[in-house]
């Protein structure tokens, strides 16, 4: 599977519903190609986030944050994923799908979760700015919503908080002494 940044979107190779059987992936393998993912969006200018979508364990889709590439606000790596993941299976209900995210997502995105009735989901980062899943808001948690999704934070969390303190330093001009 490629994710360097010049990787056609969509799905990855050997990724979809009839992908040859492996073992399933972990939570910690997932965040390990969502972190790749993100590599990619930061190559394009774009913040560090990546998503990966799992179907009962099988990797559907891989996708990263193109808002900077594309131009378009809602290019954020989590509904891109989505949007590949339910096309590779027919469907609209990700309800088998565990969405794993680098970064918290934020109030669209969790939404997005909420109506694609994602199964699960599992985030790096904590976001204090924007997120929505425990941080700021819990849009996933939220029983006068017509669907919950429970959330596994902080897997790797420290590599994904790492990426994007870089990347926002590395664009930050340097203190003149």
């Amino acid at each position: 599977m490629g994710t360097d940044a010049i990787s056609p979107p969509g799905r990855p190779s050997g990724a979809g519903p009839d992908a040859p059987d492996g073992p399933p992936f972990s939570d910690e393998q997932a965040m390990g190609l969502a972190l790749d993912q993100a590599t990619a969006a930061a190559a394009h200018g774009d913040v560090p986030v990546g998503a990966v979508a799992l179907h009962h364990g099988r990797l559907v889709a891989a996708r990263h944050n193109e808002r900077q590439l594309r131009g378009d606000p809602t290019a954020h790596a989590e509904l891109l994923a989505l949007a590949d993941a339910a096309a590779a299976l027919g469907t609209w209900r990700l309800t088998g799908i565990t969405l794993v995210v680098t970064l918290e997502p934020c109030p669209m995105c969790a939404g997005g979760l909420v109506a694609a009735r994602v199964g699960r989901l599992v985030f790096g980062a904590t976001d204090p700015k924007a997120g929505a899943c425990g941080t700021l808001y819990n849009l996933c948690a939220d029983p006068r919503l017509n669907h919950e999704v429970p959330v596994t934070p902080g897997v790797r969390a420290a590599e994904a908080s790492g990426q994007l303190k870089a990347f926002f330093a590395a664009r930050r001009p340097s203190p003149t002494p």
